[in-house]
């Protein structure tokens, strides 16, 4: 019966966003009125009867764009008009905010989404995981840099990770909707953007289609970046991250949990943009010793004393 209703792209869509509804509950889902978060909202509905799901759409306006609020409304009423509820909500960005008005729109963009309380499905596909892949490494901030989005974190879920941006735009011609193209999707100022450009070229280049390689690496990245994650936790137990830290515990850890549970002793301190950089170095003072001073971090500094590691607020 699916297959007689919805084309082969729409119906991928539907049975991936299947997957992820719960049975007799409510869920939200981000809707922009781009491609993909349209198929998503398109898909959620179409699925949501089959699961007796309740669905409800939230267009978030982050006000960075003239003419954000029309865009809005027009999303809302194309949702409507495919029988879905749906609702605008409009939020404010402090373009000086840290990490920029990106990162800023991010934050409450997901602020906004999960306030319900309930599960949040977000449009992100397999496109946009290997934009994070690549992004990850430029960084070359490890293993949790490159396991890119989860396809479930907290309230969100990220139905669509397995499929392709093509497929949710061909997805929105078999329902017949037209979609809102971002400029900010063609705008080099944006890094993503630039890494979408250099995924095109190395496709080209190799004469092989790289992003799936890339989305794998993803998923591969994070199984073992959890399992690490869960070890330092583990390691933690022994030590109270609150203190000063005893540098001959922390030698008996193995490098990869070591650097963790700085991360978090760091974290625990109200650093929260210390950089894979920042804890190599600190890590140094620790395995590497050589009397060096302190090391700088964004809000203070940490120094070596008598065999202890000791944060120093700014």
């Amino acid at each position: 019966m699916a297959r007689r209703e919805l084309g082969p792209a729409a119906l991928a869509v539907a049975q991936a966003t299947a997957r992820c509804l719960p049975a007799g509950g409510e869920v939200v889902v981000g809707c922009s009125g781009g491609a993909d978060s349209l198929a998503l909202a398109l898909g959620a509905a179409w699925a949501s009867g089959r699961v007796t799901c309740g669905v409800r759409c939230i267009v978030v306006d982050h006000g960075l764009q003239s003419g954000s609020a029309e865009v809005a409304a027009s999303t809302v009423e194309k949702l409507a008009a495919a029988g879905i509820r749906a609702g605008a909500v409009r939020v404010q960005i402090d373009p000086a905010a840290p990490g920029g008005p990106e990162a800023a729109a991010r934050e409450a963009r997901l602020a906004a989404l999960s306030a319900a309380g309930v599960p949040v499905l977000l449009g992100h596909t397999l496109d946009d995981q290997a934009e994070s892949v690549l992004l990850g490494l430029l960084r070359g901030s490890g293993t949790r840099a490159v396991a890119g989005m989860a396809p479930v974190r907290g309230p969100f879920l990220r139905p669509l990770l397995g499929l392709r941006r093509a497929t949710t735009r061909e997805a929105c011609r078999e329902w017949g909707v037209e979609w809102w193209e971002d400029p900010h999707n063609e705008d080099p100022r944006f890094a993503r953007v630039r890494a979408r450009g250099y995924l095109s070229g190395l496709t080209a280049s190799l004469g092989r289609d790289v992003a799936p390689a890339l989305a794998r690496t993803a998923e591969l990245a994070r199984i073992d970046a959890d399992f690490l994650d869960h070890l330092a936790r583990d390691a933690e137990q022994a030590l109270d991250l609150t203190e000063p830290l005893q540098v001959a515990l922390l030698l008996e850890v193995p490098t990869a949990l070591r650097l963790r549970i700085l991360r978090d002793w760091l974290d625990g301190h109200g650093v929260r943009e210390a950089t894979m950089t920042h804890i190599m170095a600190v890590d140094a003072l620790v395995a590497a010793w050589r009397g060096q001073g302190a090391v700088a971090l964004p809000g203070g500094r940490v120094a070596r004393a008598s065999g202890l590691l000791v944060f120093h607020p700014a």
